[in-house]
């Protein structure tokens, strides 16, 4: 060969050299399903090139679902080259004949690539059928404020990542309750075993009208077949990524109707119940002044959530004391949906002796299998209240069931006076007899001591002991507990803050602090010992 043809040759190299993509380009198929993802992978082995390929020719035909980078470094033939990837993962936004275009990085380019995207044919099992979903509701018409369940089910033929992802439901004017985690299980569908992935959603409107639910995209990458398997690459990933979307519902809202009554809160229920129970149950216990009654009251709605129940109306009876623990919400998941549960409990302490009627308890609802409105409610209940002798009958003076029982005033006022002038004349009758200092020996503990014992349990903060020193303290006065607290505001609130301690469930800390301080300043006129004077002395010997 010549020099010049030598010389030729070499040139000719030189330019299908230059000719050459740096830049090359593959995909792991070109024929797919429509729905269906691909991986791209560029890899260029110019060290001198920086920086990532520019993809926006893809934006027309493609979604660009992520990029990923490897970089490497390999040896042949005793020369080290290195090596950088770019793997994108693309899906046709339509289907047909698409193409991948030229794309560039720095002044390289790579060579086109036809690719064949092909309808989802709903009569192949064996392609079309490997993953879909389906979206349903349980009803189609529903009131406002009421369940509506909406269940998504996505089948698959083929095993699945665990990479598989779920587009949230986010609706306008509705509250959306996930009923539990999601559930797996299989169904066979035209011979074809499938998996079965099941989500379900309690879904309350909370306006009326139509309610649009938009679809919802599932994502996962589905692993390839025996035979998918031995024609890929070995760069390339054993399956590919499936994306399948459900079809658009839409519910319609119906307003509260014309027969609620109003100011009433709206309950729209399939079932709701009322239960009580009581420890110590009356009806099978005496009960007297100053017990402590729990009274438990479950509402339970079937188709709603706890924070839809309303409080359920107080206990207020004269002559009985409430008080009230916080409620519990919780909610039950079952086939059916969700269902609301509403607990209020409370101590019940009867203030004074006799019959104490506890109204009915109603709640008003409705039936949305039946489409009309319901009552339901608890009886009523009549408590017959006994005298309890330990508390020595502490009957608020200003109850008006007991009014009538009261003297006429001028009649006590008569007979205060002459109980005083009788009482008189005999002590002034006994000193005469008596020697000046008589030294008397105390057959039980003196008020001195029982005031101090109360003391100590106040300062100590425990209620149980200080009840039981306050009712021996009171025994030794001329008035009842509950006379020095009818006449007197602050030990009336100190008393009310140690029942609470005493027979409320909520456990509260209690200071005594406040009982004591109102104990050592009742008024002087209706005391007759007084806690203030402490300092150990003898009473006088004379007094004026």
């Amino acid at each position: 060969m010549s020099r010049f043809g030598v010389l030729l040759l070499t040139l000719l190299w030189a330019v299908l050299a230059q000719a050459e993509p740096l830049l090359q380009a593959s995909v792991d198929r070109t024929r797919l399903e429509a729905g269906e993802s691909l991986e791209l992978t560029l890899e260029s082995q110019d060290v001198t090139q920086f920086g990532k390929p520019d993809l926006r020719a893809l934006e027309g035909d493609f979604e660009v679902r992520g990029t990923r980078q490897l970089n490497s470094l390999h040896t042949l033939d005793g020369e080290t080259r290195a090596s950088t990837r770019w793997i994108i993962t693309l899906l046709p936004r339509r289907s047909g004949s698409l193409r991948i275009p030229e794309l560039q990085l720095g002044q390289s380019h790579s060579q086109p690539i036809e690719l064949q995207v092909l309808q989802a044919d709903a009569s192949r099992p064996d392609s079309a059928s490997q993953v879909f979903i389906e979206a349903t509701l349980d009803s189609t018409d529903v009131y406002v404020q009421a369940q509506a369940m909406l269940t998504l089910r996505i089948y698959h033929s083929v095993a699945l990542y665990d990479d598989s992802s779920l587009s949230p439901l986010q609706l306008d004017n509705a509250k959306v309750e996930p009923l539990g985690e999601s559930r797996t299980y299989e169904k066979e569908i035209n011979g074809v075993r499938h998996g079965v992935i099941e989500t379900r959603y309690a879904v309350y409107a909370q306006q009326s009208g139509t309610l649009d639910i938009p679809p919802l995209t599932f994502t996962a990458t589905a692993a390839a077949s025996s035979d998918e398997s031995a024609q890929a690459n070995a760069t390339a990933r054993a399956g590919h990524q499936v994306q399948v979307s459900s079809l658009p519902l839409r519910l319609t809202v119906r307003p509260i109707p014309a027969a609620w009554p109003a100011g009433v809160p709206w309950l729209p229920a399939r079932s709701l119940t009322l239960e009580e129970h009581w420890n110590p149950d009356p009806g099978n216990q005496q009960v007297q002044i100053g017990d402590s009654l729990t009274r438990n009251i479950t509402l339970r709605a079937e188709g709603l959530s706890s924070t839809q129940l309303p409080p359920l109306p107080a206990t207020e009876i004269t002559g009985l004391r409430r008080y009230p623990d916080q409620p519990l919400l919780r909610n039950e998941i079952s086939d059916r949906g969700m269902t609301a549960n509403r607990e209020e409990r409370e101590a019940l302490v009867p203030t004074h002796a006799g019959t104490l009627a506890l109204p009915a308890l109603e709640v008003a609802w409705w039936n949305t299998r039946e489409d009309h409105l319901e009552h339901t409610s608890l009886p009523a209940r009549t408590l017959n209240v006994q005298d309890n002798p330990a508390l020595g009958a502490d009957t608020p003076v200003g109850d008006n069931s007991s009014a009538s029982t009261l003297l006429w005033p001028w009649q006590l006022a008569t007979l205060v006076f002459a109980l005083t002038t009788v009482l008189g004349f005999a002590l002034w009758w006994r000193a005469r007899s008596q020697p000046a200092v008589l030294r008397a020996a105390q057959n039980g503990p003196s008020p001195r001591t029982l005031l101090d014992d109360l003391k100590r349990a106040c300062q100590a903060n425990d209620p149980q002991a200080t009840r039981q020193a306050l009712d021996a303290w009171a025994r030794q006065q001329p008035e009842t507990l509950a006379e020095m607290a009818a006449r007197f505001v602050p030990l009336s609130d100190a008393l009310d803050g140690l029942n609470g301690a005493l027979y409320s469930e909520s456990g509260q800390y209690w200071q005594g602090e406040e009982l004591w301080r109102a104990i050592g300043t009742i008024p002087p006129a209706e005391q007759v010992l007084l806690p203030a004077g402490e300092n150990g002395g003898l009473p006088p010997l004379y007094p004026k």
